[in-house]
């Protein structure tokens, strides 16, 4: 039987005798209809209604608490096909494909078995990709250095072997870490972000590997420069409606990627992230990566990170 989880259902299948865990179906309190906007979110919400006001904590910071998800973002690339140019925004015709690709996306979570979750949000965005910077929304060439090192790089249980120590396997494979940016990143599960907030810090809870970041907001130094952790180290502060968060001290064991793979960073990465919350169920989201060891110039992505009636962060 279904097993009901916020706006969630896990479905227990039988197949050949065995019980899996199947697809997220959405089910929530209101009309789906009324959840998805077409191309009037190819720009921010904070356009659909500029008289809104982000909501602030009791001790007055602007609040970002609650389950948060990409899920909406699925079908967004990361880098622009350059067959679409400088355009920041589909065409009419574009987002129609788009949506009807994503509709049945949807669709086929919902109606065929799998022992995978297989999840989809409620709204179609518009954007061409996530990089916004450089205009042509690419992701800058690597250094020579970097290059040789993807090269070099395990690709994991995605790459040919052999298979013969535990280096051999990814630390996605490992279950230890995706990284920053490829724990936020939207996959096919567990995209689930949790948002906790106190006077002196805010802490980030991902679904998938349950990293959690804790970011101080107390104005503290940085780490000695010889600390180096998988997560790096964050220290945050507001201006204004948006939380910044600034990232150094990174391991140059990880990733800038989907799930913890793509483009092996070095210990010269500094990640600066943006999250401004622009309606009640929307926070954009916009990150500047600077590693001039991984790449020859800086480059930034915006994504929009969204939420739903009864969405809940799954234990993975």
């Amino acid at each position: 039987m279904p097993i009901s989880l916020g706006n969630r259902t896990i479905l227990a299948l039988a197949v050949g005798g065995l019980t899996a865990a199947a697809v997220a179906q959405e089910n929530a309190s209101v009309p789906v209809s009324a959840l998805r906007r077409v191309p009037a979110e190819t720009t921010a919400a904070a356009y659909v209604d500029k008289n809104w006001k982000a909501p602030r904590t009791s001790w007055g910071h602007p609040s970002f608490e609650g389950a948060w998800s990409t899920d909406d973002f699925r079908g967004v690339p990361v880098n622009r096909p350059p067959t679409q140019g400088n355009r920041t925004s589909l065409t009419p015709e574009e987002f129609a494909k788009r949506a009807q690709d994503i509709e049945s996306g949807r669709d086929f979570s919902v109606n065929v078995g799998t022992f995978l979750r297989h999840e989809f949000g409620l709204r179609t965005f518009g954007y061409t990709s996530m990089i916004v910077d450089p205009p042509n929304g690419q992701m800058p060439a690597l250094t020579p250095a970097a290059e040789a090192a993807a090269r070099a790089t395990t690709r994991g249980t995605f790459g040919p072997g052999p298979f013969d120590d535990f280096d051999d396997f990814s630390l996605y494979d490992r279950c230890i870490t995706r990284g920053v940016l490829g724990s936020l990143l939207p996959v096919i599960y567990g995209n689930g972000l949790r948002i906790t907030q106190n006077p002196e810090s805010v802490a980030l809870s991902y679904e998938m590997i349950h990293d959690t970041r804790i970011i101080p907001l107390d104005g503290r130094p940085a780490l000695d420069n010889d600390i180096r952790q998988w997560m790096g180290s964050a220290r945050g502060r507001f201006e204004g409606d948006t939380l910044v968060i600034e990232t150094t001290n990174f391991s140059d064991r990880t990733f800038i990627g989907s799930n913890g793979g793509g483009v092996p960073n070095t210990e010269q990465l500094k990640l600066t992230e943006r999250f401004t919350r622009v309606d009640p169920v929307m926070i954009e989201y916009v990150a500047t990566v600077d590693d001039p060891g991984a790449f020859t110039a800086p480059w930034t992505m915006r994504l929009m990170i969204t939420s739903r009636p009864g969405y809940e962060v799954l234990e993975y």
